[in-house]
């Protein structure tokens, strides 16, 4: 027997091997999303490739223990037989796309390690396995990504390059990786072997996302069928907050037995080791039902929100899904603000990859709230120097790219910095795709890939995705504001109204972007005393010189000439540029010509020639 065989027995007799061995991981890039685009090409050259695998399998002495859907697990008995045999599999990969269209072409992922493994049967699991999965998700898109245990027995005795990339925090450890070097990809940069094993020092022990649980709903009525009601509730709750994959949350079996529980709140919240706790109430009277919510800190023991609806039952499955929806899109931002206000009692020494994500989206909402410039700048720069360490710390975790994507996109768009617009549009769309292909359910990955295609002239795309991010989740500001543009360049004001308004109900701090629309809305319907109201808050929020021509435009529509011109002299004032309507007319908002068009008879009533 192999010294570095253990052999024992589980419960049912089965021989289970602990060993020492070589572990070969690797999936499609973006499989599910190929599949949805072309299902039978995508398995037709899935199929294709799984037979060149197959074959240098038997070339150099893989062994298949487990494929799943796209992903091949298998064991070799040689470090360098199992890096040779992965270099192999991506050049005949390349050779193969290469020959082929767009359409048939898919790419993969390899990881490689060596570790501790238990084989039971035709099971191969342990952490030896867990760790080349993290590899696997770590590698370039046709590259391959292995460990240090394996470079000290490969090194040397190929041909083959390698680059180290230093220690990475992947989910639940910390390995030391090195990417196969491959002339057709981009050489990552190396990541600062100090900087990493700093970062990567300051990960507090269970420093992670909060997890929520959501309990039973209390049906309060005395109509027994509501239990029903109740349920449904909690269950499509629950499932809407797992589809954001931004808090880990408690599954509906390990709840189920607090249903009519009276326990205290600290005690559940410590069985079902939940931060959060979503619990709520049904009370029906006749065919209106009342459904309350509230969220809890359980460290704290403090209630931080809360929400009550009255609605019809008419359709009792329609407010079942709505109610849910709105728990889940209401609750997530009120934990986000929480936990940024646990932060500031934070030692640094302490932060982990969740808490410079904190730290990164604090800075890019304080962007969003900086009056001058060169503040919001630095609010920016700010947030992807957080984002970034994140990304060091876990590179899994979505809602840091998201952060960074937008900073990006934000550079892109910011006057002052148009010498850096191309290396920040490469970077924004790099990094957008990255999140996109983490979790393409997030409602701001979908955005980000949507103003990827805004940014690339591909109106079809753009308005694609942001239709997908509304159809994820119907209560998200980001992708509620963006269609509700989409229908302001249609001139479908009172749509765009109900979706700008849903937006800013959700997420108050879009205010100052929303309320410019809503004004051009208002515009559109030349409703003046609404596109007043709009203007005034506006003023308030932020006196820039754009709303002193906004006033003045309002004011000459509604007959009011003198006081229009007073608002005009204001306004050039402080933008000396503008002389004539011509000039105007070059710098006007880039929205429908009818609201353009209204625009521009206004400043010319006001005086502008």
């Amino acid at each position: 027997m192999n010294e570095n065989v253990v052999k024992l027995e589980n419960n049912f007799n089965q021989v289970i091997e602990r060993k020492i061995a070589v572990i070969f991981v690797t999936d499609v890039v973006g499989f599910s999303k190929l599949m949805e685009i072309n299902e039978d090409e995508t398995l037709k050259s899935f199929r294709a490739c799984r037979d060149i695998l197959d074959n240098l399998f038997s070339e150099y002495g893989g062994r298949i223990f487990n494929t799943a859907g796209d992903s091949v697990l298998a064991e070799f008995q040689s470090a360098v037989s199992a890096v040779v045999c992965a270099s192999e599999f991506q050049k005949l990969i390349k050779e193969r796309n290469d020959s082929l269209s767009n359409d048939s072409k898919i790419e993969f992922r390899v990881g490689i390690n060596m570790g501790d493994v238990i084989v039971e049967g035709e099971n191969l699991y342990g952490d030896g396995v867990n760790v080349a999965a993290r590899l696997e998700a770590l590698s370039q898109s046709g590259g391959v990504c292995l460990s240090k245990s394996i470079m000290d027995f490969v090194n040397k005795k190929t041909d083959l390059l390698f680059n180290d990339l230093g220690e990475q925090k992947v989910k639940n450890t910390i390995v030391h990786a090195f990417d196969l070097e491959n002339p057709d990809l981009e050489k990552r940069s190396n990541i600062d072997e100090t900087v990493a094993a700093a970062a990567s020092a300051k990960i507090k022990e269970g420093s992670v996302p909060p997890t929520i649980a959501v309990l039973p709903f209390t049906n309060l009525s005395t109509d027994p069928e509501q239990e029903f009601f109740a349920d449904g509730i909690t269950e499509d709750t629950i499932s809407y907050f797992s589809k954001s994959k931004t808090f880990p949350v408690v599954s509906l079996n390990s709840v189920l037995k607090y249903k009519d529980n009276k326990e205290a709140t600290k005690d559940i919240a410590n069985d079902l080791k939940a931060d959060y706790l979503v619990q709520g109430s049904i009370r029906k009277s006749g065919n209106k039902v009342r459904i309350s919510v509230k969220l809890t800190d359980t460290l704290e023991d403090i209630q931080i929100w809360s929400q009550t609806w009255d609605r019809i039952l008419d359709d009792v499955f329609e407010v079942q899904d709505e109610v849910s929806q709105k728990v889940s899109a209401l609750a997530q931002p009120a934990i986000i603000i929480n936990e940024q206000n646990t932060l500031h009692n934070k030692k640094p020494e302490i932060f982990s990859a969740w808490d410079e994500y904190l730290h990164a989206l604090n800075s890019y909402d304080k962007n969003s709230e900086a009056k001058i410039v060169d503040e919001k700048i630095k609010y920016i720069y700010e947030a992807i120097e957080h984002a970034e360490k994140s990304i060091v710390l876990d590179k899994k975790l979505t809602d840091a790219y998201n952060v960074l994507a937008s900073s990006l996109f934000f550079l892109r768009l910011e006057s002052s910095l148009q010498h850096d617009r191309e290396k920040n549009e490469t970077r924004f769309k790099k990094v957008a795709e990255i999140s996109y292909s983490l979790d393409p359910n997030n409602p701001d990955s979908v955005m980000n890939m949507a103003y990827l295609y805004r940014i690339s002239d591909d109106e079809v795309k753009y308005r694609e995705f942001v239709y997908k991010a509304v159809e994820i989740n119907p209560h998200h500001p980001r992708s509620l504001s963006a269609k509700g543009m989409l229908y302001l360049n249609e001139c479908d004001y009172d749509n765009s109204i109900e979706l700008l308004t849903r937006a800013y109900e959700t997420n108050p701090k879009t205010v100052p972007f929303l309320e410019i629309m809503l004004l051009f809305c208002h515009l559109g319907k030349n409703d003046w005393i609404s596109a007043h109201q709009s203007v005034d808050r506006s003023m308030r929020e932020n006196d820039h010189s754009r709303f002193h021509a906004f006033k003045a435009i309002i004011l000459a529509h509604e007959g009011k000439i003198d006081e229009s011109k007073l608002w005009l002299a204001k306004y050039q004032e402080n933008r000396p540029e503008i002389k004539t309507l011509e000039d105007y007319e070059k710098v006007v908002p880039a929205v429908n010509q009818d609201v353009k068009n209204i625009l521009l008879d206004g400043v010319r009533k006001a005086g502008l020639k």
